[in-house]
Parts: structure tokens; sequence; C-alpha cells
């Protein structure tokens, strides 16, 4: 399913009719469990109400200063390698950033390191399985290709999060962070929700929040590598906003063609670049029927290349996001974050996250490729760069 008309009904007019359910859905249940994304039903509307006000542009924009000191500490950590001329592995260093920053703003300083330590590689194998996990869901949980790893990582997943959950939950203390405002809840008299409900949501936050930006930021760098007068604008406009300064909230407002790239890089990868929905009642879309039981598959990536739907689609073309080509343009022609009351409620992070750490870097460094620059996703559960993309960290005017 690819045209905008036709996903307006499945993810919005007729969204309890196309649910998250079925055999697509099924194998991650024990990762995802019946969180804010994996969840349907009573269960996903107690978290979205619960999740909703720490992600509003509000919160976001009080938790900015945190996400720039964050952002800006971990860029600190590249300068080495940028110094001595020593490749580093974009992809890599971006997943590394991520999940340095989503750690805090998700669990504050509550989290400590060696925690930190245990619960990364741990993802890293469940991501990595989630794959065959999706697109084989007919196989057998015993033959399925890296179920080892997968399993033991959720073992690792459960014990640090359950951990946390039991040393706080009765006082999780002051903070904005998801972690405090979900013990909140589960601590609230009478509100009748558990350990497992908070770890669920926990889970499917970290690894969409991680997941999410890592992959969409490590296409950033080999399409500034093969369009040279994208990253000449985008050069130019973090100099000249951002200049020799550390980047903080002060600069976003003044960052808009940086914004425009990262809409544009979602636009060309879309990081979950197919979701299913099944039909749990009969029903017809624009005129075709559809029996309950049956499963749609719902495609960014195919919409977001649709050429009755966007000029030059295969193009990278940022200026397709400035606001006066944007105007008029159908609400389901471009949906990274998919739509609907099952949009992701973190969208408005992921925009501020990514313009920050792209503005960090590029205000200290220029990248210069290393080998070949890759041109083609890998197909998987999310769409990475079909191999690794590694550049030198070339300091910008002495800066670091």
């Amino acid at each position: 399913m690819t045209r905008p008309e036709h996903l307006q009904i499945v993810l919005r007019e007729e969204s309890d009719t196309y649910t998250r359910d079925g055999i697509f859905w099924r194998p991650l249940d024990d990762l995802m469990g019946t969180g804010v994304l994996g969840g349907t039903g009573e269960s996903w509307a107690v978290s979205r109400k619960v999740l909703q006000p720490v992600f509003t542009s509000r919160n976001i924009r009080a938790l900015t200063g945190r996400l720039a000191d964050t952002i800006n500490a971990a860029v600190d950590e590249l300068d080495p390698a940028a110094q001595a001329g020593r490749p580093v592995a974009a992809g890599r260093e971006m997943a590394r950033i991520v999940n340095q920053t989503v750690v805090r703003i998700f669990f504050g300083h509550k989290i400590r390191s060696a925690e930190i330590a245990r619960l990364t590689p741990a993802f890293e194998a469940v991501i990595a399985s989630l794959a065959f996990r999706v697109l084989l869901p007919f196989m057998p949980e015993a033959l399925t290709p890296r179920g080892r790893s997968y399993r033991a990582g959720i073992r690792a997943i459960d014990d640090v999060m359950f951990g946390l959950v039991e040393k706080y939950r009765d006082d999780p203390g002051e903070g904005l962070d998801i972690f405090t405002a979900l013990c909140r809840a589960r601590s609230a008299e009478g509100s009748g929700l558990t350990d497992q409900w908070v770890r669920d949501n926990l889970v499917g936050m970290y690894a969409a929040g991680t997941e999410t930006t890592a992959t969409a930021l490590s296409w950033l760098w080999p399409l500034l590598c093969r369009h040279p007068e994208v990253a000449a604008r985008l050069y130019e406009e973090i100099d000249r906003v951002v200049g020799g300064d550390r980047v903080g909230p002060e600069h976003l407002s003044g960052l808009t063609y940086t914004k425009q790239v990262v809409q544009e890089v979602l636009r060309l990868y879309p990081v979950g670049w197919q979701f299913p929905r099944m039909a749990v009642r009969s029903g017809t879309i624009a005129g075709t029927p559809v029996k309950e039981g049956q499963s749609l598959l719902i495609s960014p990536y195919l919409t977001h290349h649709l050429d009755y739907v966007w000029e030059r689609p295969d193009e990278f073309d940022p200026d397709r996001f400035a606001p006066e080509r944007s105007a008029g343009r159908h609400r389901y022609a471009y949906f990274p974050f998919g739509g609907g009351p099952h949009q992701c409620v973190g969208n408005h992070l992921f925009h501020i996250e990514a313009q920050l750490i792209a503005a960090s870097v590029l205000s200290r460094y220029r990248p210069e490729p290393v080998g070949a620059v890759p041109s083609r996703p890998a197909m998987g559960r999310t769409l990475r760069p079909e191999h690794e993309l590694e550049m030198r960290l070339v300091p910008v005017g002495g800066r670091t």
C-alpha cells in the first residue's frame, strides 16, 4: 500500500480497523511487550497518555540544553582521531553518540556506567536479529538465525530494566526523563500498572530512540559526500549560525537548512521502511475489498519515491522541504514516523537531536571519505547503508 490517500484511511480514519497485529508483529512481542510501541487497545492508550506530555514541544525545549551538553561531550571523543588523521566508521560513531544521548534523556542520572555497558551490546545483538525474526516470521524459533544472541540480549535487557524499576519505582524523585515519568505513573495510587509495563515502555522507546536516529544519521555522511553542493550550503549555515561555539539550544532556530537536510535524508531512507497492519474486520479501501485477517504492508520507502507525488523522487534535494514547496503536500506523502494515533511520540525529539548532532560535528570537522561511499541500502528491519563508510574528520579552522 503506497498511495497517500489510501494510507490516510488505514493509519488515521479507520485505524481501529487496521491494527498492529498479526504474524509480522508477534515476533516483536517479547522485546516490545505491551508498551506504546508494541501494545494495542487499552494498554497502548495508557502508555500514550503517560508518555505524550514528556514529548511535548515545551518539555523537549526544557531538555534541549541537556541534549546539547551530552551531544557535545560525545562529539569531543572524535577529536583524537581527527587530530591524528585516523579514519572513523561513520555509522558506528553515530550509534555511539546517539546511544550516549538517549541514555541520559531516558534515564537521567539513574543509570550507572556498568548498566549502560550491559545494555548497549544487548540492544545491538537484539536489533541485528530482528530482521530475521520479522522477515521470516514462519521460521521456528530454534532455527532462526542469531536466535541464541537474541535470547541472550533479551535476558540482559530485562536484568537491567527490571533492576532499575525495582530500585526507583517507589521513589523516582524529580526529573523530566522518561524513566521518571513511567515510575511516577506506576507508583500512583490505583494505577494498576506493573513493573512489566514500565519495562515494556522503556525498551520500546529506547530501541526506537537509538535505532531511528543512529540509522538516519548514518546516511547523512554518504549523502553529503556524494552531493558537494548540498554539503557546501549545510557547512555555510552551520558556520554562520554556530561558528566557533559549542552547539546549543539557541542555535536551533537558525538551522533551517540543516532541518531540511535531515527531513530529506528520512524521505530517501526512512528507517522503518515497511510495517504491516492487520484488518480486524472486513471493509473496503477505495473500492478494493479487504477481508478480516488480511495483512496490509505499508512502506514509507515506496511512498516517498512515488514519481506522481515527488518531483525527481530519487534525487537528494533538501529544498523540497522549504515552506514554499511543502505547502499543499498530502499529509501522508511523507510519514517516516508513521501516522494517525500510532504516530511516533518522539518525532520532535528526533529532529532536535539529529540537528544538534549534525551541527556539533560539522561546526568542528569536515568529513572526507576513505574508500567506497555506500549508495544503496541493505534490506533488513531498518534501512542501513550497504556497508560502513570510513571517513576522516578534518578540523575546521583549528576548531575542536
